[in-house]
């Protein structure tokens, strides 16, 4: 029994994560396959590639919102450390959906409804740091590299050890699948916000730039 709760939490917030609301929205939207487009990732970032600004929106809600109901679901049901499975695993169902052969996205707003629903503080640091970071570098996978790390050592500090290790977790995977933006960045060839010509030259060398 005191495995089953746990055990259900992480499917049932993996069921939720996996959901891949930015090809479901632009195949209803009569776009075809977003995997066809550009970076060929399913997250807002590539919605917003085809022109629709409001189904990128709708995309980039439902991806924070589907890890953040996993969380508030399963912390209202059973305990917060529940939900806190849930939404590390809905996490990374958004970035290996099943149904897709294990490749989604990269995570970024699934992130952000995690931490705010399991510590809306929490949630708000790394929105403002990455808006702040994002001003700073115009880059926008370094804003969310910088306001990803930014969760566990803000939790740490504050003494919530429990979303730290999740929080630091979860990080340590954006990291991982941020890894070409990172070298990248070292290498100073990431486009930046607003950098159209830069950005589709990076799509069309088969790189893929930030996505959600």
């Amino acid at each position: 029994m005191d495995l089953l709760i746990p055990a259900i939490a992480a499917i049932g917030g993996y069921l939720l994560g996996s959901i891949p609301f930015g090809l479901v929205l632009t195949r209803l939207g009569g776009l075809g396959d977003i995997r066809e487009i550009g970076s060929g990732n399913i997250g807002a970032t590539n919605v917003l590639r085809t022109g629709r600004k409001d189904l990128a929106a709708a995309t980039l809600i439902l991806d924070a919102g589907k890890a953040g109901i996993a969380a508030a679901i399963f912390g209202y049901v059973f305990d917060p450390t529940a939900g806190l499975i849930a939404g590390g695993f809905a996490f990374a169902g958004h970035c290996y959906p099943v149904w897709l052969g294990f490749k989604g996205g990269k995570g970024v707003a699934t992130f952000v409804g995690t931490m705010l629903v399991v510590y809306w503080p929490l949630g708000l640091v790394v929105i403002g740091t990455w808006l702040a970071m994002a001003a700073l570098f115009r880059i926008s996978s370094l804003s969310a590299l910088i306001a990803a790390l930014a969760a566990p050592i803000t939790a740490y500090a504050i003494g919530r050890s429990d979303v730290a290790i999740m929080a630091g977790l979860l990080t340590v995977l954006i990291y991982w699948l941020h890894r070409a933006n990172i070298e990248r960045i070292l290498k100073g060839e990431e486009p930046r916000i607003g950098d159209k010509k830069k950005s589709e030259q990076t799509d069309k060398d088969g790189a893929e730039t930030e996505e959600n």
